[in-house]
C-alpha cells in the first residue's frame, strides 16, 4: 500500500527516537519524546489557488524537514509509522 497525498499534504517518515543520551544513559520508553524531524516520502500536487491553478510545493521528496511536536496525523504504511502533514505545518527544511 502506497500513500499519495492530496493538495498541499506531505507524507513524512519521522526520524528514529533517541534511545540513549549523549552521555550514554539509556532512556526508558515512557520518557522518550516524539521526534520533530523527518524525511519527506511523498508530496502532493500543491494547494489550489483562487484562480484555479496549483501552488508549487516548496519541499520535495527526500528533503529533511522540521515540524511541530503535535503536527500532522499518524498513519501506518507498510508497517512503518508516518505522518501526513499540511505544508503549512512544516517549520523548515534542514540542509544536508
Amino acid at each position: 500500500m502506497n500513500v499519495k497525498p492530496l493538495d498541499d499534504r506531505i507524507v513524512v517518515r519521522p526520524s528514529a527516537q533517541e534511545t540513549k543520551t549523549e552521555s550514554g544513559i539509556y532512556l526508558p520508553e515512557t520518557s522518550k519524546e516524539r521526534p520533530m524531524t523527518g524525511k519527506v516520502i511523498a508530496v502532493g500536487p500543491g494547494r489550489r489557488l483562487d484562480n484555479g491553478e496549483r501552488a508549487k510545493p516548496t519541499v520535495k521528496k527526500g528533503d529533511t524537514v522540521v515540524f511541530g511536536k503535535y503536527a500532522g496525523t499518524e498513519v501506518e504504511v507498510k508497517g512503518d509509522e508516518h505522518l501526513i502533514l499540511r505544508e503549512s505545518e512544516l517549520l523548515g527544511i534542514l540542509d544536508s
